[in-house]
């Protein structure tokens, strides 16, 4: 087992997620168990395990769509805990679903630049829709509407449309999903690009493991809500504890 990495007090910078000890129950039973992470500017912190582990029961209690039954949110040492999801995206915690909800009515463009205006008006934004198009690799494609484009594509633009909210940490729920080799490859270059130049911090959940092992600095594993390996990705990736989960094996 890969120590757990811990924070403390000078590790916080006012871009920092920390998330201590969350937990999410339904009734009797435990979706999600005293889940730590700590996401830094500037690094993308890959969140992993087999399907059903509670992955975006994570997301979704860090984020606010669901209460946690326990634990804290806070990013660059403010306590988001109890605000809504909208005021979470305000402060800059930002998130992508695995559900695409794009707006079919709207062009590309245009349903970048609704992120666009909601961070305007929040006094958080620093990009525009061009730009946030060219860093998710679609500039090319932003006069046309969501329903005709490939799905690898409508998967971009909603990648687009939550780097243009100007998010301080972004969560990235399955953005690989339904992308091809190619696509996949064009957006971890464009995801790093985004990490390394805004120094922003990104939480990547995703099944495709060349992807996560390309573009990670640090992995948390879990599994049936609880926390099993933790560390750099070559690590995680020795850890017997993490075969044993993927593979099935005692």
């Amino acid at each position: 087992m890969v120590a757990k990495r811990r924070h403390d007090s000078h590790d916080v910078t006012e871009s920092t997620l920390v998330v201590n000890d969350l937990s999410v129950k339904y009734g009797n039973v435990s979706a999600l168990s005293d889940f730590s992470v700590v996401v830094q500017p500037g690094q993308v912190c890959g969140l992993i395990g087999p399907n059903g582990a509670g992955k975006t029961t994570a997301i979704d209690a860090m984020t606010g769509f669901i209460q946690p039954s326990a634990g804290t949110v806070t990013l660059g040492g403010r306590d988001l805990s109890r605000l809504s999801p909208q005021a979470r995206a305000k402060s800059g915690l930002v998130r992508t679903f695995q559900r695409l909800e794009l707006f079919d009515d709207l062009t590309v463009r245009e349903n970048v630049e609704v992120a666009v205006n909601a961070a305007t008006r929040s006094g958080a934004s620093k990009m525009n829709a061009s730009e946030a198009l060219r860093m998710a690799g679609i500039h090319d494609v932003g006069e046309h509407y969501p329903p005709v484009l490939p799905h690898g594509q409508r998967r971009l633009v909603a990648f687009a449309r939550a780097i243009a909210g100007s998010p301080q940490i972004l969560l990235l729920d399955e953005p690989a999903s339904g992308l091809d080799t190619e696509e996949t490859e064009h957006l971890a270059e464009h995801m790093r690009a985004l990490v390394d130049r805004r120094e922003i911090g990104v939480l990547l959940i995703d099944h495709d493991m060349a992807l996560v092992l390309s573009v990670c600095d640090w992995l948390e594993v879990i599994d049936f809500g609880l926390g099993i390996a933790s560390g750099t990705p070559e690590a995680v990736s020795r850890d017997r504890a993490v075969i044993s989960a993927y593979i099935g094996e005692d």
